[in-house]
Order: structure tokens, then sequence, then C-alpha cells
């Protein structure tokens, strides 16, 4: 009888994990997982997949930058922007990931609050998402300054920290390969 119920909770502990590791997978960006019908965004874009679609997203982002008044993110640099990665860049960036604060804090709370490390795509929008805010907090003033300083050190706290988590001893033997979990490497995860 013991091992009956030892097999029960086994299994109940089991579709837990599961049941809330893809629940809190999807309430982090759930954007990427509701495309608008407007939108060419593909379900649950990533943006990088290999080594030289990092080095891309880099350049995007050394890029001069431009934030129109209704939020829209674009690359003023014409030879970059015309490249198909940066119509999936100015996706990523327009329809995924937060542009408001609370969205942004909500955001922060949902990452403090997540066992594991986070998947290549969840990191990949949060540091967009750490560089839109790091922005924002440059071009205010003011209380608003300190707000959206505020949530930019939230964001690099939350990163910092699934980085050392990734890093770490504890980490599985799956979670210390950087390509896994957030790199650029040849993972098919």
């Amino acid at each position: 009888m013991c091992w009956k119920t030892l097999l029960l909770l086994l299994l109940y502990s089991d579709a837990q994990a599961t049941l809330s590791h893809r629940w809190t997978r999807a309430v982090l960006f759930p954007a990427a997982h509701r495309p608008k019908r407007s939108s060419s965004l593909p379900l649950n874009p990533i943006l990088q997949s290999s080594l030289e679609e990092v080095e891309l997203l880099y350049e995007f982002l050394l890029a001069e930058l431009e934030i129109s008044p209704d939020l829209k993110i674009s690359i003023k640099d014409e030879e970059l922007a015309s490249l198909r990665k940066a119509s999936d860049f100015r996706a990523v960036c327009n329809d995924v990931i937060p542009k408001s604060i609370p969205d942004i804090r909500r955001l922060s709370a949902s990452l403090s609050s997540r066992p594991g490390i986070l998947k290549k795509e969840d990191f990949e929008r949060t540091a967009l998402t750490l560089a839109y805010t790091a922005y924002r907090t440059a071009l205010s003033q003011g209380y608003q300054k300190d707000v959206w300083a505020q949530s930019l050190l939230s964001l690099f706290r939350a990163l910092r920290h699934d980085l050392m988590r990734s890093s770490g001893p504890r980490a599985s033997p799956r979670g210390t390969d950087l390509h896994q979990g957030h790199g650029a490497g040849t993972s098919t995860q």
C-alpha cells in the first residue's frame, strides 16, 4: 500500500511540474503565443538560432534604433533594415515584448518567481525588453526616469540571476550548456 501512495504522489508531482511549466512559459510573453491577424509574425518567434543570428541581433541593437510616438521600433540603418531577420526583429520588438511600466513590472515579477532557467526565446525577449527599458530610461526625466530605472534594475537582476543559475554547479547537465539555455548554439529545444 505504501508504494502505491508513493507512486501516486510521484505521478501527481510530475503532472504538476509539467502543467505549471507550460503555464509559466506562456505567461512571460503571451503575445508570442497569440499572433495578431495584421502581423506576419510566426507563432512563438525566435531571433537567434545560430551564431550568425546572434551577431546580427547584436548589430541590430548597436545600430541606431528609432522609437516612434506610438512606440513602434525600427532600425534606422537601411541596409540592416532590409534584411529578412530585421523584419523578425521588428515584429518581436513591436508585437511581443512589453513596453509599458505595468507590463514590464509584471514580467519582472514573473521572472523573479520562475523556477529553473529561461528558455532561449524567453531569455532573448527579456534581453530585448531590458534594452528597450534602458532606452526609455535614458529618454525620461524626473519621476518617470526613476520608475523606468527601477524597472531596468529589476530586469537586469532577473537576467543576472538566470545566468548565475544556468552556469552554477547546481544546474542540471542540460542546463549547464549555454547553447541550450541562452546562447545561439545548435540546440533544437
